[in-house]
């Protein structure tokens, strides 16, 4: 699942309508490594618009953020696998347990179905928070600390990767070593406004520190020319 000279870019295909999705891939599937389908479409659509970006060619990085009870996750991560998509994700903080059964689960669905694994990607902290956010919820380690220790436990549990803002990816890369695997939210191009990530860094600085994936959506979808930014945003990591 390492991301060896390929396109990093992941596309966050939040919008509104089926019709709004299929413009967005029509115009960026061959300029990016695939499309994030989160909370907001899934809920509308549903499977379909999975179906719809792989009937298109397009990969799926389903960001449902999973976190419930450990059979709880490990039978949405079946099902997600059935979806074949090619990455997924989860709550680091549903604990050891949870990840490990949502991990397992998703390889006996590949291995007995034929079906590619998907990858299986563990949210540390989200990139909205801050050092005092966390000391709000009563975590005393450091906000670099606690991502770290997340991490770790994704990486016991067997789980591919972690989503992690681009400040920690250095940090990671030196306590988790090269084979895990790094999603970036929170990259923006340097004329881009922050909007609502407290931690960001521009695509060429989250490439070069380590990133694997960026996951790329306002400075994309807003564009007057989203196909335009998306190649300026390649030419910039370049």
């Amino acid at each position: 699942m390492k991301r060896k000279h390929t396109n990093p870019i992941i596309f966050a295909l939040d919008v509104g309508s089926l019709e709004e999705a299929q413009w967005f891939v029509d115009e960026l599937k061959d300029w990016v490594w695939g499309f994030k389908i989160g909370k907001e479409l899934f809920t509308w659509m549903g499977p379909k618009v999975v179906e719809m970006v792989q009937a298109k060619g397009g990969k799926v990085f389903l960001d449902l953020k999973y976190h419930d009870i450990p059979v709880t996750v490990a039978k949405a991560s079946s099902m997600a696998t059935k979806l074949r998509v090619s990455m997924f994700d989860l709550h680091a903080f549903g604990g050891l347990e949870m990840m490990r059964m949502a991990m397992e689960a998703s390889k006996e669905v590949a291995r007995k179905d034929g079906l590619p694994p998907p990858a299986i990607l563990a949210v540390t902290i989200l990139t909205s928070l801050r050092e005092v956010d966390l000391q709000e919820l009563g975590i005393a380690k450091s906000l670099e600390e606690e991502v770290i220790y997340l991490s770790k436990l994704a990486q016991m549990a067997g789980l591919d990767g972690v989503i992690a803002s681009p400040l920690e990816i250095e940090t990671l890369r030196r306590a988790c070593g090269e084979d895990i695997v790094i999603v970036t939210p929170g990259v923006r191009p340097k004329k881009s406004l922050q909007h609502d990530q407290a931690r960001v860094m521009s695509p060429r600085e989250a490439v070069k520190a380590g990133a694997d994936f960026l996951v790329i959506g306002r400075p994309i979808r807003d564009a007057a020319n989203p196909l335009e930014a998306t190649k300026e945003i390649l030419k910039e990591i370049e």
